[in-house]
Parts: structure tokens; C-alpha cells; sequence
């Protein structure tokens, strides 16, 4: 049974847990707002606030932190995909890589399902599920050719990005004019009430009435029925969006990317100093000034949101250059030792990244929902990250303590047993 078990203590790779754990915890900034503020994660004006510290919450969050650490962690995840498959084939077991590989896979998906439904809609884990069954076919392609594929996607995904912003803008602009027609009492086509509808439509969504949003506020903090429902119809319309939906494209590029730099050795902190400098350097150049660009502009704008969807054009740019910048800042301190009060616990958290994940979620409903504390929308945006600080505490507390005494994560030790079909020992 040697070549169907887990990989122990000694075979994992520490720079990779720790780029993990960073990447865990940095999703949770942008989380926090999702949990705790109704239709505020891309305009503050509707809640939370968008002066003073929120403002520059906000502004802070959009340089350093929003895509930028779910793409660090796609990257890892395929990454990951890497890792397990290829040492399956080391110990012998290359026919029974598949089975393994999709018992993992779909159990994740199940995870996932629960998780959204129960605790947290924008959750991730069904989505990687998803993807993860197509990535296996490509596992043994070699590394320039996954970097290729995921570039090519990225490619994708920014000129849909663009593509979707340039439209929003026109459905805007022609929105208007009909609505400016109308006022003045001429008839409209039913193509101009057509597109009237439309930009009414975005309006409402970007950016709802004080009414709305406090009965969204109401909704969340009611009863267990009213928490389930208002989450599950958000759910719903998540995991029903299509497989080659541009959403699920971008996860597919971050993880090929991830991939082909796992082969490369750049997640293992293999590659020179020299290297991972460059790299942060030449990230933070151009990612800061991308993202500083489009904060500033969309602040200057008022948060107007033909102007954010114009920012979408180079989203993806700022995003990737910001995450390879923090990937190799991380890689130095992991060769030099430097640090490692805090290497140490973000090891730790990285190595128990799906239990500590769904620890955000279940702090986080326990405070906002009604279910729990019922804090919805009563906090500002700058206040949120008291809450984050708090819960990264305890889990760079906690978690390296576990370790000294367990083997996995409570739910990491569920997960592989369920994948090896067969109960894993948990005491060190």
C-alpha cells in the first residue's frame, strides 16, 4: 500500500506549503468582504464606506491583493496536480494514478458543494474540482508547453475581459441616450427599449438602492431558512456557469502556469537568487504601476462603472505581475531563512490549507450571519480587516501546534482518507 499513500512529512516541499499558506491568507482579504458587506467587493459606495481608511482599504487592496492571491493559489493547486501525480508514478503505481487522481478530485467537488451551500458562496473548492479533472490529461507535457497553454488562456481571458468591458460601455452609452430619448417623450425602437432595460439592469446590480442593500443586510441576518436561501440562490448561479466560462478559463490558465513552474522549479525555491529577484522586481514595476493606474483612475472617476470595466482591459496584467512579484519575494526569504517566525507558521497554514480555509468561512458566518453574531453590513470596510488580523493569529498560532501533535488537518485527513479508501493514521 506504500505506493497509494500520502506523502509524508519528510517528501513535502516547504517553499511550496508556505507560498500556500501566504496565498490562503491573502484570500481572505478580499473575502472578508464578500462576508461581511452586501455588493461592496468593486464599489465601496454601495457599503462599508469609501472615504478615509475604507478608501484606502480599497486602494490597497487593488494594488496588492485582489486576483492577485487567488492566482497564486490556482498556480499552487496546479502545482499540486504535478506533485501527486508524478509521485504516484515514482512509487510504481502509474495504472492506479487516474483512479486515485479523480476519487480526489470529485471528493473535492462534493466538499465544495457543501461548503458553498452551508457556509460561504464564492468558496473555490468545487471550481478546482472541476478543473483539476481536465489538467490530469497534460500532466506529463513538459514545462514550456504548460507555461504556453497557460499563456495562451490568459491571453484569452484578458481580451474577453476587455472584450466584455468594451460592450458594458456601449450597452451604457446607448442605455443612456435611449433613456435621455425617452425623458424627452419620443417613441423607442424595441432595440433602443431593448438596451434601455439593459443598462438598467447593470445599473441595479452595480450599484443598488439603500433599500436594497438593507434588505440584503435583513436577509443575512435572519434566521437559518433566510441565511440558506439568500446563499443558495447565489450558489446556484455560480456553479451553473459553463465549463469554458471565462471564469473557470482563468482558473485553468493560473493552474497550467502553475504547472509548468512547478516543473521548472520555481515553486521549490530551486532556482537562483538572482532569479526570484528579478522576478519581484520586474513584478512589482509593472504590476504596481498597472494597478495604481487603474485605482487612481477609478477613484478620480468616482467609482463610475463604464471606467471600471475600461480598467478591466489590463487586469490581467497587474494581477499576474503582482503575484509573480510576491512569489518571488517569498522564494528569497525561503532560501535565505529569513524571517522564519513568520515562514514558519505560514509552512504550517499552507500545509493545512483546507482545513484552515474552511475555518475562514466558518468564522466568518458565525460572526455575519443571522445564524451566528449577525454582523452584516454593520461594520466598515477598514474595520473587516480587524476581523482578518484576528483569524490569521490564531491560525498561525494553532496551526504549527497541530502539527507537532497530528499529521494532517482534521479535513485533510478526511480528504485522504476518502481518497485512498482506506482510514490514514493521524497521530505524528
Amino acid at each position: 500500500m506504500g505506493a497509494f499513500a500520502p506523502v509524508r512529512a519528510e517528501e513535502r516541499i516547504a517553499s511550496l506549503d508556505t507560498l500556500r499558506g501566504f496565498a490562503l491568507l491573502g484570500i481572505l482579504l478580499m473575502n472578508i468582504v464578500g462576508f461581511g458587506l452586501h455588493s461592496a467587493y468593486d464599489n465601496p459606495l454601495v457599503a462599508g464606506g469609501a472615504e478615509g481608511p475604507n478608501l484606502a482599504a480599497w486602494v490597497i487592496m487593488h494594488i496588492l491583493a485582489e486576483g492577485k492571491m487567488r492566482c497564486l493559489f490556482s498556480m499552487v493547486f496546479g502545482a499540486g496536480v504535478i506533485l501527486l501525480t508524478s509521485r504516484t508514478d515514482e512509487r510504481g503505481a502509474s495504472a492506479q494514478a487516474a483512479d486515485i487522481f479523480l476519487r480526489r478530485n470529485l471528493w473535492l467537488m462534493l466538499f465544495g458543494i457543501v461548503h458553498a451551500y452551508l457556509l460561504w458562496f464564492g468558496e473555490i473548492l468545487y471550481p478546482y474540482g472541476m478543473c483539476a479533472l481536465v489538467l490530469f490529461a497534460f500532466r506529463r507535457m513538459p514545462a514550456r508547453t504548460l507555461i504556453l497553454i497557460g499563456a495562451v488562456m490568459l491571453l484569452g481571458t484578458a481580451v474577453a475581459n476587455a472584450i466584455n468591458g468594451m460592450t458594458a460601455m456601449n450597452t451604457l452609452q446607448r442605455g443612456e441616450q435611449a433613456e435621455n430619448l425617452a425623458r424627452k417623450g419620443a417613441a423607442l425602437t424595441d432595440e433602443q427599449e431593448q438596451v434601455r432595460g439593459q443598462r438598467e439592469e447593470m445599473i441595479k446590480q452595480d450599484h443598488p438602492t439603500p433599500a436594497e442593500v438593507e434588505k440584503a443586510n435583513r436577509q443575512w441576518r435572519g434566521g437559518v431558512v433566510d441565511v440558506l436561501k439568500i446563499r443558495g440562490q447565489i450558489v446556484w448561479k455560480w456553479h451553473n456557469l459553463a465549463y469554458y466560462h471565462v471564469l473557470h478559463i482563468d482558473l485553468f490558465s493560473m493552474m497550467f502556469l502553475g504547472m509548468g513552474f512547478y516543473k521548472l522549479g520555481i515553486f521549490s525555491a530551486a532556482r537562483s537568487t538572482k532569479f526570484y529577484l528579478w522576478l519581484a522586481l520586474a513584478g512589482y514595476c509593472v504590476g504596481l504601476s498597472v494597478n495604481s493606474f487603474t485605482a487612481w483612475t477609478i477613484v478620480r472617476s468616482g467609482f463610475d462603472l463604464p471606467t471600471r470595466l475600461f480598467c478591466q482591459t489590463v487586469y490581467d496584467v497587474g494581477r499576474l505581475s503582482i503575484a509573480l512579484a510576491h512569489l518571488g519575494v517569498l522564494m528569497i526569504l525561503c532560501q535565505k531563512g529569513w524571517l522564519l517566525f513568520l515562514l514558519r507558521p505560514l509552512t504550517a497554514i499552507g500545509q493545512t490549507a483546507f482545513s484552515n480555509y474552511v475555518f475562514h468561512s466558518i468564522v466568518c458566518s458565525t460572526l455575519f450571519t443571522g445564524i451566528g453574531f449577525g454582523l452584516f453590513g454593520k461594520l466598515q470596510r477598514y474595520e473587516l480587516y480587524f476581523v482578518v488580523l484576528s483569524i490569521w493569529l490564531v491560525q498561525m498560532v494553532v496551526s504549527p501546534i497541530w502539527l507537532k501533535h497530528y499529521r494532517f488537518g482534521p479535513l485533510e485527513w478526511c480528504w485522504r482518507s476518502l481518497t485512498y479508501w482506506q482510514k490514514q493514521p493521524m497521530r505524528v
